[in-house]
């Protein structure tokens, strides 16, 4: 069985980078993910704007290190958002509340589901249904 395969694309202006990531991201291509990103500090750069669009899978260890290097982003003053995640990381966003990631956060940076608190789901048959009898 052939290894999945990332292509890493990178374009400079400055202080800013655009990572172009296209392949899958999984436990064997993280590292190089990793790797990446961190040159990308090394090399001084203070916004890194990272492509997904043409990532077609991404495991939870994909997600784990966004995050880490986002940490290790803001702590130099920099940023580091995410453009066009594919859906399974997209849901594993939302999921762990780290919309902090995208390119339009919706949630303060640095808060996760660690830190946030998540509004209380009424328990099931004490809220108003509508639209939920029978017809006829």
């Amino acid at each position: 069985m052939p290894l999945p395969q990332l292509n890493v694309y990178r374009h400079d202006s400055r202080t800013r980078a655009l990572v172009t990531l296209a392949g899958e991201i999984d436990l064997q291509t993280v590292p190089l993910v990793r790797a990446t990103l961190e040159r990308c500090l090394r090399d001084g750069m203070r916004t890194i704007d990272v492509d997904l669009t043409p990532v077609t899978f991404c495991e939870c260890c994909g997600l784990n290190a966004f995050i880490e290097m986002f940490l290790r982003t803001t702590a130099t003053g920099g940023t580091l958002r995410l453009h066009y995640p594919p859906p399974l990381l997209a849901w594993m966003i939302e999921l762990t509340r780290c919309d902090f990631l995208l390119k339009e956060p919706a949630a303060a940076p640095g808060r996760c589901a660690a830190t946030t608190s998540r509004p209380r789901r009424e328990p099931e048959g004490t809220g108003r249904r509508v639209g939920a009898g029978r017809a006829g």
